[in-house]
């Protein structure tokens, strides 16, 4: 077959298989030029999942009729001060969206610039540029996509429901007002606003709100600011307390200079700080904002430019994990309010009630569980289920200044009952112990404790000459974790000495995950893990158990520990090792307010 040149049309439409995916993607587009424009209000309007018509107005610096009537040609971009692919600094960049777009629907776009007193338009019909001519418009722009994928109805069959579209172009919306909390975003889908959020202050506070208004108001009472910077490579943000969690990742955020992506970094970053914080199968929320020089980062590997390639990619992730850390650390012993807020609401559900009453509001008529048919027998507490005796030394009062307070009941031989000025603090003795004990294991195998145990004999592992190699390189590394490995032939390591915790009963396996870690991410983690899951055993072990009977002075110094101690509010198996009970909660569940 003969070679021919593609028309202009069909390579419009050969683009816009690349950038645009479904309606969602060209709202992304969109809003990415209203954002680069320096809008401050944003406006998407979508109707039939975006498919009939989608508009997007704003009030930036709009376009003349020059950069009007070239705005809808192919490669003609205003994001690019040179030649230069690695000097980017704008969302978009490619001048291939408005041209892919016009080529499969009916695109038409108004812009009115500052200080002019006229707006116009142009219209592009499935590929075919039309004139320009006047138009009604304040200033700023305004661009309607309507008809989408006219031009292409096989496209039409692969896109989902109407509700999983409107879904996909309001997390779009989402992201983008994430990263740009400084400009208000409305987002009306067919009779309904899906979305409002007015402009915020740029400042870590407005971040905070932005974030709470899209993750969610329990995100914003248990997040942390994170922040930190080498190399030119700046990391800040929110991450939630361990011991918030969802059980999948999608408020899991990444911002790379101002641009939602997606990144694997991100994923292995979060497993590597937060580690046994969290139980196994959970996931953290967070947004993180990584700000770096434009030519350590491409933006320019995926055509709608959701990934990016970074120049050091280990150094970004190692900025992440040891901010991430640091975070966690300066919490301390914090835990999320949700576990409280969730015990309250236990308690104030009936036995007819279907959902829990979020307000704590006391009801007109007398509950359904003070009906006297459903009073608990009096007799039935005859038996106390804690020790009745005072304790040996009453707590200062000064102790209720302290966060966790003073300790003022042991019940059933497992909680401690704390009381500080304005709160009720509920311990779990054996999960609190358990991490205290943790901590210190780990601490030990931080500051060089891992014993050793030497092999009688060298075992020698096979396993590839690259990962010989890689293993090699990071034996210094290693050898601080008290694995002492060196190279034994083009495809085989000699494994001398192990660390004394784990014994010799899986040294192949251990080698053999270690190399494939190394391959993937560079970085011995599994060793560490291995380490610290037996340093967990070990601490489950050697805890006070559930059913001790504790004193007054082993409840309050254990209060106080948890209090010094780093990621005391969760055990090592993630769970809240407390739960604090706010008095004015409590004061509403009873009536009193």
């Amino acid at each position: 077959m003969a070679i021919r040149q593609l028309s202009p049309e069909t390579i419009n439409r050969i683009a816009a298989g690349e950038v645009v995916e479904r309606p969602a993607s060209v709202v992304k587009e969109l809003v990415e030029n209203a954002l680069d424009a320096g809008a401050s209000e944003i406006e998407v309007v979508t109707v039939s999942g975006g498919l009939s018509l989608i508009r997007v107005t704003d009030d930036g610096i709009g376009m003349d009729a020059n950069d009007l009537a070239l705005c809808v040609e192919r490669h003609a971009t205003s994001k690019l001060d040179s030649e230069d692919l690695l000097a980017i600094h704008t969302l978009g960049f490619r001048g291939e969206a408005l041209p892919s777009i016009g080529s499969i629907a009916h695109l038409s776009i108004a812009s009115r610039p500052r200080g002019a007193r006229d707006a116009l338009e142009v219209a592009v019909d499935r590929g075919a540029k039309q004139p320009l001519k006047p138009a009604a418009l304040n200033p700023g722009t305004r661009i309607e996509v309507r008809d989408l994928f006219s031009a292409t109805p096989a496209r039409l069959k692969f896109l989902k429901s109407e509700r999983a579209e409107n879904l996909a172009v309001s997390e779009t919306v989402k992201r983008l007002a994430m990263a740009h909390p400084h400009v208000g975003f409305s987002l009306t889908m067919g009779e309904r606003t899906g979305l409002r959020l007015p402009r915020l202050d740029r400042t870590a506070d407005g971040m905070l709100q932005r974030l709470g208004r899209i993750m969610g108001r329990e995100f914003m009472e248990d997040a942390v600011p994170v922040a930190g910077g080498r190399d030119g490579i700046t990391v800040k943000g929110f991450a939630g307390l361990p011991t918030l969690h969802r059980p999948d990742a999608t408020l899991q955020f990444l911002f790379v200079n101002g641009r939602p992506v997606r990144d694997k970094l991100v994923v292995g970053s979060v497993r590597a700080a937060y580690g046994d914080l969290v139980p196994k199968g959970r996931h953290p929320l967070l947004a993180l904002f990584v700000e770096l020089p434009t030519t350590e980062v491409d933006v320019n590997v995926h055509p709608a430019k959701v990934e990016v390639r970074f120049r050091d990619g280990g150094a970004v992730r190692s900025l992440l994990i040891g901010a991430l850390r640091h975070t966690l650390e300066t919490a301390g012993f914090r835990a999320s309010a949700q576990g409280g807020a969730r015990t309250l609401e236990t308690m104030a559900r009936t036995e007819d009630s279907r959902a829990p009453d979020r307000s704590f509001a006391w009801p007109e008529r007398a509950a359904p569980a003070f009906t006297e048919q459903q009073q608990v027998p009096f007799a039935d507490f005859a038996t106390p289920t804690a020790a009745t005796v005072a304790p040996e030394e009453i707590p200062a009062a000064e102790s209720e200044h302290r966060p966790l307070g003073a300790a003022r009941a042991q019940l059933h031989e497992t909680y401690i009952v704390a009381q500080t000025e304005t709160s009720v603090i509920i311990v779990d003795q054996h999960a609190a112990h358990e991490r205290l004990v943790y901590e210190r294991l780990k601490k030990g195998l931080s500051n060089g404790g891992v014993a050793r145990q030497s092999l009688l004999i060298p075992a020698i592992i096979e396993v590839g000459e690259e990962e010989a190699l890689a293993l090699d390189e990071k034996s210094a590394e290693l050898a601080e974790l008290g694995l002492v490995v060196e190279k034994f032939g083009p495809d085989a390591v000699a494994v001398r000495e192990v660390p004394a915790l784990l014994g010799t009963s899986s040294v192949d396996g251990l080698i053999k995950d270690l190399a494939a870690d190394l391959m993937a991410e560079g970085t011995a983690e599994p060793l560490r893990e291995r380490l610290e899951a037996v340093a967990s055993r070990m601490a489950c072990h050697g805890s006070v158990r559930a059913g001790r009977r504790l004193t007054g002075q082993e409840m309050n110094a254990l209060l106080r520990e948890m209090e010094a101690t780093p990621f005391s509010g969760q055990c090592n198996h993630g769970r809240p090792t407390y739960v604090e009970l706010k008095l004015s909660d409590i004061e509403r569940l009873f009536g009193r307010k």
